[in-house]
């Protein structure tokens, strides 16, 4: 498949970064997967860490492979998350929420001292927002907070921004890990992502965005024969 091996060099970078001890935040999505695994591996030759997933799909996916796991309401310092995006500009600013975690991806990323971004080449952008961006919102009112989400793409730039209920089976809106649902917003490119963050962050019933703006400091992009660190 497309891309794997760049993600499994991507992941096998970040392992660089974990020190015996740490608290390491797990992201979600295929290029995390690569990371949970290879971390495991680590764990299983003696490595002293403890993880905390952000997403149910992880978690499930660390408990099988033997990762110890931390409840987040017993953390007290995640030293070092590792997550994938589903864009990154040359500004660490990302994209994320295809896999439905940005929200518990966002609490444990804002929580950690470092935060790495492991990519494929395809995740690199000069511009967000060919990629949709992913709001999740409460059930209740969805339809009207669509509409104020829409206004506040529009006062941020996104010149014709398109709006979508994420489904799951049968057609039902997708319920998150924390029973909220997802707003897709296609803006093709969102050419202010601080300002767009700031409006989205302000209407009543989004209860997070997609924008990581300010959260990554390392970004590790994978290739055929290894990986690029970048430093921000």
């Amino acid at each position: 498949m497309a891309f794997e091996r760049e993600k499994e060099n991507a992941a096998a970078a970040a392992i660089e970064f974990v020190e015996d001890g740490m608290t390491v935040g797990l992201g979600t999505g295929s290029t995390a997967k690569f990371f949970v695994e290879m971390l495991a591996e680590e764990i299983a030759d003696g490595l002293m860490v403890k993880g905390v997933p952000t997403s149910e799909e992880t978690r499930r996916l660390a408990e099988s492979l033997g990762v110890p796991l931390l409840p987040i309401e017993h953390v007290d310092r995640i030293q070092l998350t590792v997550d994938g995006a589903d864009e990154v500009n040359d500004d660490a600013q990302l994209i994320k929420g295809g896999g439905a975690a940005l929200l518990r991806e966002k609490i444990i990323a804002n929580a950690s001292d470092l935060m790495v971004v492991i990519a494929d080449p395809s995740k690199v952008v000069d511009v967000l927002g060919a990629f949709p961006l992913p709001v999740e919102v409460t059930p209740f009112g969805y339809t009207i907070t669509a509409k104020k989400v829409f206004d506040a793409l529009k006062a941020a730039g996104v010149s014709r921004p398109k709006i979508d209920v994420r489904t799951s089976g049968g057609n039902k809106p997708l319920v998150t890990d924390g029973g909220n649902y997802i707003l897709d917003c296609h803006c093709s490119v969102i050419p202010d992502p601080v300002k767009a963050a700031a409006l989205l962050s302000v209407v009543p019933g989004v209860v997070e965005h997609g924008l990581f703006i300010g959260l990554a400091r390392t970004v590790i992009v994978g290739d055929e024969d290894g990986a690029s660190v970048i430093e921000h």
